[in-house]
């Protein structure tokens, strides 16, 4: 499982960006999609695959194989 920080940096790579921040989560925008979704700010934690999974349909970013 990845952690928060690797999928942030994927993401990043991939154009989405950071919006603003809540108290638990930031909010992020993926111009490929033209969704916003959440990410957490627990950078060193690991993202479970089910979590994963959403987050990258939602960003656009497939997962490398």
């Amino acid at each position: 499982m990845p952690k928060e920080a690797e999928l942030k940096r994927e993401f990043q790579k991939a154009g989405c960006y950071k919006e603003s921040e809540g108290g638990n989560h930031e909010w992020w925008f993926s111009p490929i999609t033209g969704e916003r979704f959440q990410m957490g700010r627990h950078n060193q934690q690991e993202v479970p695959v089910g979590t994963e999974r959403v987050r990258r349909k939602q960003a656009g970013v497939p997962k490398k194989r």
